[in-house]
């Protein structure tokens, strides 16, 4: 039974020039390369200049992106942008992305799930497509999480950087088996109870602030591990897919001990994991799309891979999403 499938045609990110290396966040806080690298695995991560805004990353990498799919920004009908670091309260981010693509038509709106962003937005966008209510997607995740940083919080300000990432996701026809190109399967979830453990100190309604991160990194760690391993043996009972069958293996660029302790408790390969935290750090709903972008680029991702992508983020929000290239 033919079925209607969502599937990348084109990937592109965009990372801001200035970088900052653990030996210069040294003469910032009390820290040091060692004490960074061993806990955390980064080693540098991009910082977007003085009045480069979350949008700005975003259409870069959207372009890029477009460029990919060889596509033109008229051929897409929606715009969804995941992002904690909008560029304003309202309106959405998306909408200035939207408009500065030169796109009149269609809808866009910001999807706010934390690190978990990105794997919310992609499963939005094949919800869209399978409905038939989207043809063309251009879907984004994009941060400029040094804005919300306290740099005087050596526990917080080493982990995260800003980035974005896009993918175009197009309708196709599929034979709804998992040979298929495209998205097979998403997996979401939720908990608000664990709020206080990763949040930010501000808000319009409750501070009128921005305010800065905060975050309990120890209970995060702990969390962390069982909640990514709960949505991705979810996708394999939907699937009747393992861990062997996996080509590539794209998980969120927190830490990389949470990468790795993932992929041994899940039984997968060091080898099928795409590990770009020691280069960018935590760009949260971003971290995913570099990713990616980067393993296309480089040649690893190929036909009929395929690959897995999970995230867990402040919220908590977690998720994953099993797709075929």
């Amino acid at each position: 039974m033919s079925v209607i499938r969502s599937i990348v045609t084109g990937t592109g990110s965009y990372l801001p020039e200035k970088i900052l290396t653990n030996s210069d966040l040294a003469k910032m806080v009390d820290t040091s390369d060692d004490w960074i690298v061993q806990r955390t695995g980064i080693q540098q991560r991009h910082v977007a200049a003085e009045g480069q805004v979350t949008s700005d990353l975003a259409v870069e990498a959207a372009l890029r992106a477009l460029e990919s799919a060889g596509r033109k920004a008229d051929d897409i009908d929606t715009i969804i942008l995941a992002t904690a670091t909008p560029d304003n309260t309202f309106p959405a981010t998306s909408v200035s992305v939207q408009a500065r693509l030169g796109i009149n038509h269609g809808f866009a709106f910001d999807v706010h799930a934390v690190c978990s962003g990105f794997v919310y937005a992609l499963t939005t966008a094949d919800a869209y497509i399978r409905s038939g209510m989207s043809k063309r997607c251009l879907v984004i995740g994009a941060e400029t999480f040094s804005r919300i940083l306290d740099w005087n919080d050596r526990t917080t300000c080493v982990l995260f950087g800003d980035g974005a990432g896009a993918v175009v996701v197009e309708a196709s026809e599929g034979e709804g088996n998992t040979a298929d190109k495209g998205v097979l399967t998403s997996h979401l979830r939720s908990d608000g109870r664990h709020k206080d453990k990763l949040f930010v100190d501000g808000g319009p309604s409750s501070t009128q602030t921005v305010g800065y991160l905060r975050m309990e990194g120890k209970e995060v760690f702990k969390h962390a591990v069982g909640m990514i391993t709960d949505v991705i043996e979810d996708a394999y009972s939907a699937t009747g897919l393992t861990s062997e069958d996996l080509t590539w293996f794209i998980p969120h660029q927190a830490n990389k001990r949470i990468i790795d302790a993932s992929a041994k408790k899940l039984k997968i390969a060091p080898e099928k994991v795409v590990t770009t935290v020691q280069m960018h750090g935590n760009t949260s709903a971003a971290s995913i799309p570099l990713a990616l972008d980067l393993a296309v680029r480089d040649g690893r991702v190929k036909k009929d891979d395929l690959i897995m992508l999970e995230a867990m983020g402040g919220g908590f929000t977690w998720g994953s999403v099993l797709l075929r290239w």
